[in-house]
């Protein structure tokens, strides 16, 4: 069949012999394929159209529509169920011999979508609110508000709204509106692409914990394992370390709860009481609130003769801005003095300050990157430290404790690429004491956090005696964020085991519940 003004179709369509309409509708009269005047004609028949029906047929075929179960089984099945429904005299016939009957009466059939009236047809994949159809060859999809279109496409932003990035992203060279790099991913050359654009390095993404919210939580049954474990002469160590061990910190202050409740005992001061050694510490540890956890040993870094430095750096360094704040309303509550008050009364000079921008916890926490802003941060950085002599100290700690970790990726690459050397060994060779280790303690942790974490862990256990207190805060702080990342990274950094590093360098109950939160021996 033809139509006028219209070249035949390929393949065209088959030959329509008349009959009723199921629905009591008149018959229908022919539908041409002008679509300048096709949506009359439509509105006319009452059709409802799929959404991607008039950009070009794109989403369905007028001549599909959907049928009862158990309609007329005159009629072969359609596909995805029901029946297709008998032709219409003059209607262009589907590849089904379907037609969509009137939108008031396809409610409650199946494949009904309110937010689609007439779609899904039987057989064609739901709607998907601001997803578009795969583009057919030669036909270019309207831009859609708020959707990035294919290269060459403008985008079209939501009205009244500036053109949209997506999260994380930065536009392409030369293509300000269109696909973007993400700088949290690493980097690959691809044609056109400007030379010397700098390879940023991968983040890590996502909670890569050992411990997580066990599953089938009884907190009053766990209150009377531990009970048990500690009730009469001697104290079963391996039931709380199974117990506990098991647990995330929200789960064992239910615990705590709970055997409060059923008991009236304070479970705290029960294992105080049971436990002992650096068993007792890491079991003590594991039963504060991270925030609380972190603020006492802040706490303990500072108070009495001289300061655990390294404490304060690895604390404020690789907190966010929303834990920074926690430890910050949790510190003045326990210990009635801010925390900024307590970094004063025990630092200063230029490593006081940084550890006081680090305590505000309102780094720029935002993902978007601006080449033109990294640029200038890297020429800034080269002229506060090795162009100059001496070193102006303010401009690190303004560029490292505001700007947001994807900028700082791109600044440490840029800086390395621009003038052949790690932004780490400038800070090296402009700095020393406390402020260098706490600057390169900032860069490491934005480069790579779970590799600091691994750093620190393999300091904490290399030569005579083990950093106790360091092995026990990073295990126990970690164990429910990335130490499935950092036993990774200590095995990439220095080809061994942290399972079996921890192995040999402690002993006892200590060694089986760190063995516990280090979940494996890789």
């Amino acid at each position: 069949m033809s139509y006028p003004g219209y070249p035949p179709m390929g393949g065209g369509y088959p030959p329509i012999p008349t009959g009723n309409n199921p629905w009591g509708a008149p018959s229908n009269p022919p539908i041409g394929l002008d679509l300048g005047g096709f949506a009359q004609q439509v509105n006319t028949q009452q059709f409802a159209l799929g959404p991607g029906f008039a950009a070009g047929f794109g989403g369905m075929n007028p001549s599909q529509g959907i049928y009862p179960p158990g309609g007329n089984a005159g009629y072969p099945p359609a596909p995805g169920g029901g029946y297709g429904a008998p032709p219409q005299p003059g209607m262009p016939q589907g590849p089904y011999g379907m037609y969509l009957p009137p939108a008031d009466q396809q409610m409650g059939m199946p494949g009904y979508n309110p937010g689609y009236p007439g779609a899904p047809l039987p057989g064609q994949p739901m709607p998907t609110p601001g997803h578009q159809p795969m583009p057919t060859p030669g036909h270019q999809p309207m831009p859609t508000p708020g959707h990035h279109p294919m290269p060459g496409q403008p985008q079209m932003p939501m009205p009244g709204q500036p053109p949209m990035n997506y999260p994380g992203q930065t536009p392409m060279p030369n293509y300000p509106s269109g696909p973007v790099v993400n700088p949290s991913m690493p980097s690959y050359p691809s044609p056109g692409a400007p030379s010397g654009m700098p390879s940023i390095p991968p983040l890590s993404l996502g909670k890569r914990g050992t411990i997580s919210d066990a599953s089938n939580f009884d907190a009053l049954k766990d209150a009377e394992v531990l009970r048990k474990a500690m009730k009469g002469f001697g104290t079963d160590e391996q039931a709380i370390i199974d117990c506990l061990g098991s647990r995330s910190s929200k789960q064992r202050q239910q615990i705590s709860l709970s055997f409060k409740t059923a008991y009236g005992k304070d479970l705290i001061k029960d294992l105080k009481s049971e436990l002992s050694g650096h068993f007792e510490r890491a079991i003590l540890a594991m039963m504060k609130a991270p925030s609380m956890y972190d603020a006492q040993e802040i706490s303990d870094a500072i108070k009495g003769a001289g300061t655990d430095e390294e404490c304060l750096i690895e604390i404020l360094a690789s907190r966010t801005n929303a834990e920074i704040q926690e430890i910050n309303r949790v510190y003045k509550m326990e210990f009635k003095k801010t925390l900024e008050q307590a970094i004063k009364s025990d630092t200063s000079g230029h490593f006081q300050r940084l550890l006081i921008s680090l305590s505000q916890g309102n780094r720029d926490e935002g993902t978007n990157v601006d080449m033109a802003i990294v640029q200038r941060d890297v020429q800034e950085l080269y002229a506060a430290g090795e162009k100059r002599m001496g070193t102006d100290e303010s401009k690190f700690n303004a560029i490292l404790c505001t700007r947001s970790r994807s900028h700082l990726n791109a600044v440490f690459s840029e800086y390395s690429r621009t003038h052949g050397r790690d932004i780490e060994k400038s800070i090296c060779r402009e700095m020393s004491g406390d402020l260098e280790r706490g600057m390169l303690a900032v860069v490491k942790c934005l480069k790579n956090t779970p590799a600091f974490f691994a750093e620190r862990l393999y300091k904490a256990m290399k030569g005579a005696g083990t950093k106790d207190k360091t092995l026990i805060r990073i295990m126990v702080s970690r164990s429910e964020v990335d130490l499935l990342d950092i036993r990774q990274e200590y095995k990439r950094l220095y080809n061994k085991s942290l399972y079996n590093d921890i192995t040999g360098d402690t002993s006892g109950d200590y060694r089986k519940m760190l063995l516990k939160l280090c979940g494996g021996s890789d």
